[in-house]
């Protein structure tokens, strides 16, 4: 009799601890901010190991006299900063680095604008396209460069018989792409359009696509032409989108240095040294891991900046 009535009472009781136990296990996944938080902890983890505890290295490197060969290290104040202050190197690379990235944004605006409005209406083959578009996005960047490498070799560069068979240039004329100053920097600005252009195409291209087209229609009707409607109602509208692919577009230029060093190294005469090339050939190559990463250090203020000012630029767009 007895254990006909402690069986319910055991049956019972193992009933409500399940649900006690399930409700706390539900319990975190019912709160926004807990699931929030677990959800994020795999992005933080991430970031913090290999974006921030590099740059914090860098910091600490940056003030030492740390060296490939030596397992020491010494305080060694602002006499990194202040040597490459000094070093005429160092600002041919920064204005090196300023002239790559606006010459090669200025050219992936205005083409990824181009290409997004030839994107966006339906026509045979438009899937190719896009695909064909999207290919230097996918492609690893070094074999593409290596790919290039061919395309600007001095003699068997298919570019200079391209330009030859168009008698865009004399036919005893062979330019030697990578080799002369004014080209070779004209070269890494081309590679460079090349590979960050899809990225700006279709961030572009997701712009026009959001406009509503009762707007578009109510500026035909009133009369507006093609390039009225583009200056007036297009870009203001899609004005957000494109600051914030610019943005993207210097990061990437200011802190990539794959297109430099496979093409030119530098070169000639350090006439394509930009920044991130100065500073990997200094730290790793050079084994001045301190000075290399004082180099590397002085893109982030400079990148800070330009980020402030760009998101800035396009909050106060989507108020407008």
């Amino acid at each position: 009799m007895k254990a006909t009535l402690l069986a319910p009472a055991a049956s019972g009781g193992q009933l409500v601890g399940g649900g006690l136990r399930s409700q706390r296990l539900g319990g975190w996944r019912d709160d926004d901010r807990t699931l929030g938080s677990v959800l994020l902890a795999p992005t933080i983890i991430y970031i913090a190991a290999l974006v921030g505890f590099p740059f914090l290295l860098g910091v600490y490197y940056s003030f030492s006299d740390a060296t490939v060969g030596s397992t020491e290290l010494h305080f060694a104040g602002l006499r990194n900063f202040a040597r490459i202050m000094s070093d005429p190197t160092f600002w041919r690379a920064l204005q090196n680095a300023a002239v790559f990235a606006v010459a090669s944004q200025i050219l992936v605006v205005v083409l990824g604008k181009v290409l997004a409005m030839a994107l966006q209406h339906p026509f045979r083959g438009r899937w190719l396209v896009r695909l064909l578009i999207l290919l230097p996005w996918v492609a690893p960047i070094s074999l593409s460069a290596i790919g290039w490498l061919w395309i600007f070799d001095p003699i068997y560069s298919i570019l200079t018989w391209t330009l030859h068979a168009l008698h865009l240039i004399p036919p005893a004329y062979s330019p030697v792409w990578l080799g002369q100053p004014d080209l070779a920097m004209l070269s890494i600005i081309l590679v460079n359009v090349w590979r960050l252009l899809p990225l700006a195409t279709v961030l572009i291209l997701a712009g026009l696509t959001a406009i509503p087209q009762d707007v578009l229609e109510a500026a035909q009707v009133d009369g507006a032409g093609f390039m009225r409607r583009l200056f007036l109602v297009q870009i203001p509208l899609v004005m957000p989108v494109m600051l914030v692919a610019l943005l993207f577009g210097i990061v990437f230029t200011f802190t990539d240095m794959i297109v430099v060093y496979v093409l030119t190294r530098g070169g000639p005469f350090d006439t394509t040294q930009v920044l991130a090339s100065y500073a990997y050939f200094t730290g790793v190559d050079g084994g001045d891991l301190a000075t290399g990463a004082a180099i590397s250090l002085f893109l982030f203020p400079v990148l800070a900046a330009v980020a402030i000012l760009f998101l800035n630029l396009a909050r106060r767009a989507e108020v407008v």
